[in-house]
């Protein structure tokens, strides 16, 4: 395993870890994680050199942080360095920061975490956490050692990014970062400026919801088939930002042992470490980025913060079906048909908005659920 050290804190941390948002599941219930297989996805990581382990109060409906405690008895909650999150948007008054603390750490089954992060910040939510005196809240933790390091993980353009972490002495942050988003969000810039001020930075999101695994467009595969370079999706994903410096842990959300084995080849071996790009694979992940942003779509990373949907919607499902159609053109259309057909027989597309607002706050990526829905509802009703 590859690791990189948090000089300002003198750690040193796998450069994968481990994120317990997309963990089996049992049923079509994202509650009903497969605990067994779980817990032993979770403890084969650590096995095989994995020392950060990520959950968060909302993963799976509140029931990823159970898993993840469970999985940690034995042992091996010793072995990793434990990362959760704070429910920003549940802290209503300035007492609740340390109620949902004492919570997390209880479903945890730990008297202390590693790196807490407040978690999804945006303008709106970072005005609350400078209301509710929630850096307070976090020093007076830190200093009863019921947590180490004070983070925050970040959804919003770069001027709110540049105001959060220019006004206080955070311990690290956490941004999404691939490939495709490098002008999204933090973004490239986001992570300069991180590091020129000594502050580590998390990587989220470096597959984009598995969109740059196996759910990558037609023109994309074929690009890759054709480079004289051959690598896997996932590997040239993971290439493009182990490349870089200032990144200290790269998030993966697995959820088969298949993707777990994969992924501890990958950040085992020479083509994750820094500066491990050579001239040609640069040229070809920005052609291949150049392309692939040209096209329009609707930047969905299927994290479902967005659901349940009162109303019984599959947002993410709703949005995939829209950029296979985009995406890969009308070459999918049979394809895009059948999905959303699927869709409307179950009562899931997007004819069932009733446009009652609930997902759009939740949206990490700030997407106008409402109208994208209306655009795919358009699309369909005229394809299908």
């Amino acid at each position: 395993m590859n690791y990189r050290k948090a000089e300002k804190f003198n750690v040193d941390l796998s450069l994968l870890g481990f994120g317990g948002m997309r963990l089996p599941l049992a049923s079509d219930n994202p509650a009903d994680i497969d605990k067994e297989e779980a817990i032993k996805m979770i403890r084969y990581a650590i096995d095989n050199g994995v020392n950060y382990v990520d959950t968060a109060w909302v993963y799976h409906m509140g029931e990823s942080e159970k898993v993840v405690g469970l999985a940690l008895r034995g042992g091996y909650r010793e072995k990793v360095k434990l990362a959760t999150k704070n429910p920003t948007w549940e802290i209503k008054a300035e007492e609740d920061w340390s109620k949902y603390l004492e919570l997390q750490l209880e479903k945890l089954q730990t008297d202390h975490i590693d790196f807490y992060l407040q978690h999804s910040l945006d303008i709106g939510r970072w005005e609350d956490v400078k209301r509710l005196n929630m850096w307070e809240s976090a020093q007076k933790a830190k200093r009863e050692g019921k947590i180490k390091y004070y983070g925050f993980s970040f959804h919003d353009d770069l001027d709110v990014f540049k105001e959060i972490i220019n006004s206080y002495d955070w311990d690290f942050c956490q941004i999404q970062l691939n490939y495709l988003d490098g002008n999204y969000q933090a973004g490239l810039e986001g992570l300069r400026i991180a590091r020129e001020k000594g502050i580590p930075v998390i990587i989220m999101e470096p597959l984009r919801g598995g969109t740059l695994a196996s759910k990558l467009p037609d023109f994309a595969k074929e690009m890759m088939q054709n480079c004289e370079i051959q690598h896997t999706p996932v590997e040239w994903a993971f290439k493009y930002l182990t490349d870089m410096n200032g990144i200290l842990t790269i998030l993966s959300g697995m959820s088969t042992m298949e993707q777990v084995k994969d992924n501890l080849r990958i950040f085992s071996s020479d083509m994750t470490k820094e500066n491990n790009m050579n001239k040609e694979e640069i040229e070809f992940i920005n052609n291949l980025m150049d392309k692939w942003n040209s096209r329009r779509f609707i930047k969905c990373t299927g994290c479902e913060y967005c659901m349940p949907c009162p109303n019984g919607v599959n947002i993410p499902g709703c949005f995939k079906v829209y950029n296979i159609l985009k995406e890969e053109g009308f070459t999918s259309k049979m394809t895009a048909d059948a999905m959303y057909s699927k869709l409307k027989e179950s009562g899931s597309d997007a004819a069932s908005c009733i446009e009652c607002g609930a997902c759009e706050p939740q949206c990490p990526q700030h997407i106008e659920i409402i109208s994208k829905l209306k655009k795919v509802r358009k699309v369909f009703e005229e394809v299908v």
